[in-house]
């Protein structure tokens, strides 16, 4: 017979509040329908293409177990892991780089370990969930600057003490929108504080084959850190934080996320390197898709009733207050065998829920016209 803990009770107290603010999450597996959900924005995730380089990259190494065997500090270290880390950190035009296993790991790594008691964090009020918690174990002093806010920023840096560091996503992954960072790095420089942007969700999708905002824009060298996951556009799963070979070092021996887990295994590594070599070979793709955010962006504009975020990354949010407005928006696409999800409160502030479109390379532009065809029929309804 199933043991009553007392905890029990209050998570049913909860779970219950949650209910009343129509905000409870739940899984669910939807197979077959279009998709305009997914972070999946090239089509890697789907592709055989790929999905084949992997095999054959895999099978060309003949000695590999299942699994790593440890962390990378103990048994899970490989040549394989330490070539790949280089490889990406060229790429993406930095001198260092260090793998960690998810793109939350990397920002809860990095934060917690680079910022001490005395020193100052300053965030973009929309940043990541992980930054946040990363920010919290960091010890560090940490103040909130207005969503892309330069002069708020200003303000928050004339103030900061100690070490200072500003975070700050390039494309944000609710809103969509690009951080101002040419402007953001020339008050870091005039400041002494150090950038660290999250480029998640431009990995793979800007113009210059994918390699994102920071080098679109010739930032490289005067950007503190950058973090690229491979979850997203890439298709596969993990992350990269990348710098100066003084972070790498600092991270290997200070950043509790990477030093006590269990690193990733080869055909993770695998993965990674081949989803790199496609993205490398795939600029038409992304031509593609930035033509069809162009088309939705133009398509939409003629609808002044559509509360929507400009955006111009392949994440397009429509605005509709309330959970349980946007819940219903959400379902009449269901209905039309859509694949859109409701981002609720507390995710985003009470008043902001939205509907997020993802864009893909592999939408259609007929799919996006039903799509606003249904979005505009069903807002006018309400």
């Amino acid at each position: 017979m199933k043991k009553e803990f007392s905890a029990y009770i209050h998570f049913s107290q909860l779970l219950e509040k949650r209910v009343s603010q129509d905000a409870l999450r739940k899984l669910s597996v939807k197979k077959g329908l279009i998709d305009f959900c997914s972070n999946d924005y090239l089509g890697f995730a789907r592709s055989a293409e790929l999905r084949e380089m992997i095999k054959n990259e895999y099978d060309r190494i003949a000695d590999h177990n299942n699994g790593s065997g440890g962390s990378r500090l103990l048994a899970g270290n490989s040549e394989y892991a330490e070539m790949l880390e280089q490889k990406i950190a060229t790429f993406h035009g930095a001198e260092s780089g260090l793998i960690f296993n998810s793109g939350y790991d990397a920002n809860v790594g990095l934060f917690s370990a680079i910022a001490q008691k005395g020193d100052t964090i300053i965030y973009d009020e929309l940043i990541h969930a992980s930054m946040h918690d990363g920010i919290k174990l960091s010890g560090a002093s940490a103040f909130m600057f207005k969503h892309n806010d330069l002069e708020h920023l200003k303000q928050r840096l004339a103030i900061a003490e100690g070490l200072v560091y500003v975070a700050v996503e390039s494309i944000y992954s609710m809103d969509g929108d690009t951080a101002p960072l040419k402007p953001m790095v020339e008050l870091c420089e005039q400041f002494n504080a150090h950038l660290i942007v999250d480029e998640a969700h431009a990995t793979g999708i800007t113009a210059n084959c994918g390699k994102g905002v920071v080098q679109l824009l010739g930032l490289e060298d005067r950007i503190f850190a950058r973090v690229h996951t491979f979850g997203k556009a890439l298709g596969v799963h993990g992350a990269i934080v990348l710098g100066a070979s003084q972070l790498r070092d600092f991270l290997i021996n200070f950043s509790r996320s990477f030093i006590y887990t269990t690193a990733l295994p080869l055909h993770s590594l695998v993965a990674i390197n081949c989803s790199y070599e496609l993205l490398k070979k795939s600029q038409s793709t992304i031509d593609k898709l930035r033509e069809l955010i162009k088309y939705y962006n133009e398509l939409i504009a003629e609808y002044a009733g559509i509360v929507r975020i400009q955006s111009e990354s392949a994440i397009q949010c429509v605005i509709v207050p309330g959970n349980s407005n946007v819940r219903r928006l959400a379902n009449a696409f269901l209905s039309e065998n859509f694949d859109l999800r409701p981002i609720l409160s507390p995710t985003v502030p009470k008043g902001k829920e939205r509907l997020r479109i993802c864009l893909h390379a592999f939408n259609s532009k007929e799919q996006v016209d039903t799509l606003i065809k249904i979005l505009v029929t069903t807002v006018e309804k309400e």
